[in-house]
């Protein structure tokens, strides 16, 4: 059965994985015709690449099944003597792995150090890291409920110093157990500073991007990869997500970010190709972010080749209108950062070499002018009106080598410059020649 689940695409999991399913194992159980042994490992395995999957799944948490298992959670939590603290592991893993939804009041205090003992456990072996990614995979699914720091502050700790210094879990154990950490910023916004100067997020982040890439085989359809190459590369887009709440929420400045950049950047130019634009619009996504955020440094963005990742992303013949949008909001973001004087007059001195040294750049490459004219007309084109008009980036997006396009209108087909671009001309109908 793990199997043939390991097989399903989304929308097959989705039709198998519904009330029906969880009513009959249920009923199985009651019977005596499935030892809960079983439901549970059947249950943790799909709970497992559902959330690496990313798929939800609503209609557990009001099944049956779940209820059984919550009954189960706190009976064995309330034990004095005998309890079965693995079985506890196990099944605060179904229930995490699969509540999608509203969480109950005492799930936190119950599950989460529960958790956090299993992905405490030092053994090596292959057996032990893969129980360890399983917990911390589960705590990763948590979400962003508030929980007291009591709870988890100082084993999660333990787990990513322990990490850093000995190298023994998987990589999306190790992920897992970021995200967990960079999800209490919605609540608990001050451990930004332990996160970004004890335990170096900049720097583990990075790291793992690009060792995370330099394992995947880029020129594969996602289809042809196997096993091992589609969960790294899922474990990549979970650590690109990771970043885009990162740069959201933690706005504290620090010397690792341009690290940081660089890596996405690495990412970026690496998932070249239409079989890995998602990841591609993710990366954009967390940049578009970054440079919107006010302690990220001009410079910041110049040396980590950020800018220049995107720029090439502009150059492409075959860019889509989803990419060219996404490029277009990261220059917009990078233009209204350029147009911000500084108070310091040191500060505004490097704005100034800053500003100068990109927008040479971005002429040597022929879009100064572009990524301007945009600038301007950027209300227009990204805000309400946008579906008004018969406008699409990668229609006109083309590269004639003198920053415009071609259009043609009432039969006449003339080329139009960015710079000269008037609002008049994207109300009317317009179509690429």
């Amino acid at each position: 059965m793990n199997e043939e689940i390991d097989g399903m695409n989304k929308e097959e999991f989705r039709s198998i994985f519904k009330t029906e399913l969880f009513k009959k194992m249920d009923k199985m159980i009651e019977e005596k015709k499935m030892s809960m042994e079983n439901a549970i490992l059947l249950l943790k395995h799909a709970g497992y690449l559902k959330v690496l999957k990313n798929i939800w799944i609503l209609d557990f948490r009001n099944s049956s099944l779940n209820k059984r298992i919550e009954k189960m959670i706190f009976e064995e939590e309330k034990k004095k003597e005998g309890k079965n603290e693995w079985l506890l592991v196990e099944l605060c893993e179904c229930f995490t792995f699969l509540k999608d939804g509203v969480t109950l009041e005492e799930f936190p205090s119950v599950c989460v150090p529960c958790l956090l003992k299993a992905a405490l456990r030092k053994e090596e072996n292959e057996e032990s890291q893969k129980e360890v990614e399983m917990a911390l995979l589960a705590l990763s699914d948590i979400g962003r409920w508030y929980i007291e720091q009591k709870l988890y502050l100082k084993e999660i700790t333990e787990i990513i110093e322990h990490q850093q210094k000995h190298r023994n879990l998987t990589k999306l154990a190790y992920q897992s157990a970021w995200l967990f950490f960079i999800d209490r910023f919605y609540t608990t916004i001050f451990l930004k500073d332990m996160i970004v100067n004890e335990l170096h997020f900049g720097r583990e982040a990075a790291r793992e991007l690009e060792e995370l890439t330099r394992c995947i085989d880029w020129k594969k359809k996602e289809e042809e990869m196997n096993k091992e190459e589609a969960k790294e590369k899922l474990t990549l887009t979970r650590w690109i997500e990771t970043l885009n709440f990162y740069f959201l929420k933690c706005k504290l400045r620090n010397e690792e970010l341009v690290e940081l950049f660089s890596g996405i950047s690495y990412v970026y130019r690496a998932a070249k190709g239409d079989n890995h634009r998602g990841i591609r619009s993710q990366c954009v996504c967390s940049l578009i972010h970054a440079a919107g955020d006010k302690v990220v440094r001009d410079e910041d963005l110049l040396r980590s080749g950020a800018i220049s990742a995107v720029l090439e992303e502009i150059q492409r013949p075959t860019i889509v209108d989803k990419m060219a949008k996404e490029s277009l909001l990261f220059f917009t973001n990078v233009s209204n950062r350029l147009k911000e004087k500084k108070k310091n007059e040191m500060e505004e001195v490097n704005r100034k070499a800053t500003k100068k040294e990109i927008l040479e750049k971005m002429e040597e490459e022929g879009y100064e002018d572009t990524i301007t004219s945009f600038h301007e007309k950027q209300n227009f084109i990204l805000g309400m009106c946008f579906h008004r008009s018969s406008f699409s980036f990668s229609d006109y997006f083309v590269d004639t080598g003198q920053n415009s396009f071609i259009y043609e209108k009432n039969n006449e087909s003339r080329q139009i410059s960015f710079s000269t671009l008037t609002w008049k001309d994207f109300h009317s109908p317009i179509k690429k020649t």
